[in-house]
């Protein structure tokens, strides 16, 4: 396993992060990602200790608070050994103030998170979505408190477009809070959008990049061609993030033709573009079963040359758009001009 500083903490993550959406299975949408019961979790959350993995996420919604509460169980023992990432905004019960991000459901929000994890401390605190009823100000207030009632060790975002992060940033330097360290965004060969803004900004501000869905929830594992799929597969019942079938199919056989050449599944290929993208930090990748986690973490050992990264890329690449295409014109400098 190879490790990554998380942005400038000083904080080594693994490049692969074992992520807890298939944990637990209260509520039906939960049911169809994974359903999964205390003894597999447990078995899954050692496999990937044994891999060499120090990274987990979760969120407070995930299974209606199971997922947190399973992973709590299952570090038992191993929590200083690890670190925790989870999530606040979404719904965690009928009340009008149960979810969002203002203070009264944030401060609530991680009491609640610290005990089912069973823990005192979570490593990353993450906003899990834009609010835009709260003021960013407010939000960023009331996380910076938490790091520093040591509650929290960093903050970081989720899911936000790049001028909310950008102005999250912003009010945090103006006002000497608690800045983000990270977003954690969906990013995968058929889900390339972040590309435009996002990863530019992540580059200049030196942010950490925790990849969500590397495998398309699961159109790239390798079980989806154009005549069908496996039934049992999520994808199948949770169609979800969307997909360009017909451009996807496209990237899939070239998907097939890089791993036959590279000796790897489908499924490891995919993730080892993701990994050799410079902006990404870590991986996060998911498991109903033992077979799909022990092939997901084979593929940090997949490297992939020059001329298979140049054809995936140029499968998958996003159709330029403005200002993209105006940037790419030629530069506006006299012959022999030096740029200061």
């Amino acid at each position: 396993m190879k490790y990554r500083q998380l942005s400038d903490t000083g904080v080594f993550v693994s490049e692969l992060c074992l992520g807890t959406m298939t944990f637990g299975g209260r509520g039906q949408m939960w049911e169809r990602i994974g359903g999964l019961d205390q003894p597999a979790v447990d078995d899954l959350v050692n496999r990937a200790l044994d891999a060499g993995v120090n990274f987990f996420d979760t969120a407070d919604v995930y299974a209606a608070g199971e997922s947190e509460t399973m992973l709590g169980k299952a570090l038992a023992g191993r929590r200083h050994d690890v670190v925790v990432a989870t999530k606040v905004r979404g719904r965690t019960g009928p009340g009008p103030n149960q979810v969002g991000l203002s203070r009264l459901h944030i401060l609530e929000a991680v009491e609640n998170s610290l005990v089912r994890l069973r823990t005192d401390y979570i490593d990353l605190y993450q906003i899990h979505r834009f609010d835009p009823l709260t003021s960013v100000e407010d939000t960023m207030r009331a996380l910076d408190d938490l790091v520093r009632a040591g509650k929290v060790r960093y903050i970081g975002c989720s899911n936000l477009a790049a001028w909310q992060l950008m102005k999250a940033l912003a009010v945090s330097r103006e006002q000497h809070l608690e800045r983000f360290r990270c977003t954690q965004s969906y990013y995968s060969l058929v889900g390339r959008e972040i590309e435009r803004e996002l990863i530019p900004l992540i580059s200049d501000q030196r942010l950490g990049l925790l990849v969500w869905s590397p495998l398309a929830g699961g159109f790239l594992s390798g079980k989806f061609t154009r005549e069908g799929g496996d039934e049992a597969a999520r994808r199948t019942r949770f169609d979800f993030p969307p997909v360009d079938k017909e451009k996807g199919f496209a990237v899939v056989d070239t998907l097939r033709e890089v791993a036959a050449r590279r000796g790897a599944s489908v499924a490891q290929t995919a993730l080892a573009w993701v990994l050799a993208q410079s902006a990404v930090t870590s991986v996060i990748i998911g498991a109903r079963n033992m077979s799909q986690l022990d092939d997901n973490l084979k593929a940090g050992d997949v490297t992939l040359p020059a001329e298979d990264l140049a054809a995936l890329d140029d499968a998958s690449r996003l159709a330029p758009e403005y200002p993209a295409w105006m940037d790419a014109l030629g530069s506006d400098r006299r012959p022999g001009e030096r740029r200061f």
